[in-house]
């Protein structure tokens, strides 16, 4: 028992997710897009009783289900975590339970009861800190992504006349890519030379790190702030972001990401590899349903100066 079980230990403990799955499809002696070798990383994973936790929409509750071709009574394959994740089976207890204090006490349910609406995120942010290798004094849980986003670069998007450039992959995130455009617009350069687009190379659909390297070696001296996604959503790559923030740093650039298809996919280091800022959302493969962004340790007290003084300058006369 022991010596299989540490076979499947070596099996899967070792290498890239490709290199592990060529790996378990060789010991199956089968295609590595085999349904035998889901079946294995399913019976041999960790988490697996997990998926109990989970609410699956049965396929008649489906709107394009067409049941004369299959079982309606039967959970769906839900491929779309992406989007939204599913529901939690705990979600509705949470809620119910806010909604009665709601009734029981009215404005005081902001300070009192078991967990206060006032400081709601005090309870999360140390468990969100881990999910993204970040320290809890670097997080905050607030707005929402596209919000957060315009946040962090109105604090690190600080154009010259010289370094004005703003780097990110060619299909960046619709919502994303509008708001390195606006930014642009509001400090007043021209999109069409101050977005630096990397697109991969002809014939390849993912970028190769040594690309997003030379692009940025080659361009670094004009380029303001490097945001790429963390996993790129049309793709599904996964960027050595370590490798991209050093690259970034060593041409004065700051480093951010969007880590809303990352975030609880991916095993992140935010702190450890010296990522300027990162934003992303939870609603998704976390499934933790807040929205939050986090700037780096040793950039904490000057993003939020400036973020204080950029509402100040950027608010009404009367809201000063």
């Amino acid at each position: 028992y022991l010596c299989s079980l540490y076979l499947v230990m070596d099996l899967l403990a070792v290498g890239s997710p490709q290199e592990v799955i060529e790996r378990v499809a060789k010991k199956l002696g089968c295609s590595a897009t085999s349904q035998e070798v889901a079946k294995y990383f399913d019976e041999h994973d960790e988490l697996r009783h997990l998926r109990q936790e989970f609410l699956f929409p049965k396929i008649a509750e489906l709107p394009p289900s067409d049941l004369s071709l299959v079982d309606g009574s039967e959970e769906c394959i839900y491929f779309a975590g992406n989007s939204l994740g599913l529901q939690p089976r705990n979600v509705k207890k949470y809620i119910n339970e806010e909604l009665e204090n709601w009734a029981k006490m009215g404005v005081h349910g902001h300070v009192l009861g078991s967990r206060p609406w006032a400081w709601a995120e005090n309870n999360l942010e140390d468990l969100m800190a881990k999910l993204v290798g970040a320290k809890p004094e670097e997080v905050a849980l607030m707005n929402g992504l596209t919000v957060n986003l315009h946040l962090l670069m109105l604090a690190f998007y600080q154009p010259t006349a010289k370094r004005h450039k703003i780097l990110l992959e060619d299909k960046a995130f619709p919502s994303d890519h509008y708001a390195v455009e606006s930014q642009i617009r509001l400090r007043g350069f021209d999109p069409s030379t101050s977005m630096v687009l990397l697109k991969p190379r002809q014939g390849e659909d993912t970028l190769r790190t040594e690309d997003i390297v030379s692009t940025i070696e080659r361009e670094g001296h004009s380029i303001a702030v490097v945001m790429l996604s963390g996993v790129q959503y049309y793709t599904g790559q996964l960027f050595n972001m370590e490798v991209i923030t050093k690259a970034g740093q060593a041409q004065g650039c700051y480093v951010g990401f969007d880590c809303a298809h990352a975030v609880g996919n991916a095993e992140l280091r935010l702190h450890d590899w010296g990522v300027d800022f990162a934003c992303w959302c939870t609603y998704k493969v976390s499934v933790l349903a807040v929205l939050h962004c986090v700037g780096h340790q040793c950039m904490y007290h000057t993003v939020y100066s400036i973020i204080i003084s950029t509402y100040a300058t950027y608010s009404s006369p009367d809201k000063q």
